[in-house]
């Protein structure tokens, strides 16, 4: 048996159509389909990983590049914020992943309560 094809690795190929707001070599940031704020975009290493510790582990430059990524998203995206992100990694199925491709969620544009979940 083998696994389920990977969408974030088909949208990195250009297989699958997402709304891109940032291609890198090593980075890619689209739109998430279903926004929990005005501004939500998921951030991908390009390279399959299966989850943030599995990247950091095997390309930590990567995951730093991905962290500016989301960083440079939010403050274009929602200036009035002045900084304030949030960058969301869930690791693994109890804690809400499901997509099992390294990705961080760049949150703002609006009032991020806590606790999140």
């Amino acid at each position: 048996m083998t696994e389920p094809p990977c969408p974030f690795c088909a949208i990195v190929a250009g297989e699958l159509p997402a709304t891109v707001v940032h291609r890198g070599e090593r980075v890619v940031a689209f739109r998430d389909l279903n926004p929990k704020a005005p501004t939500h975009v998921l951030v991908v290493p390009a390279a399959h990983h299966p989850d943030v510790a599995a990247l950091a582990a095997a390309d930590a430059a990567t995951l730093a590049e991905l962290v500016a990524v989301g960083a440079r998203i939010a403050a274009a995206e929602a200036p009035q914020a002045a900084g304030s992100y949030r960058l969301v990694f869930n690791s693994g199925a109890q804690a809400g992943q499901s997509v099992f491709h390294a990705h961080g969620h760049v949150l703002a544009g609006r009032e991020l309560g806590w606790p999140p979940g």
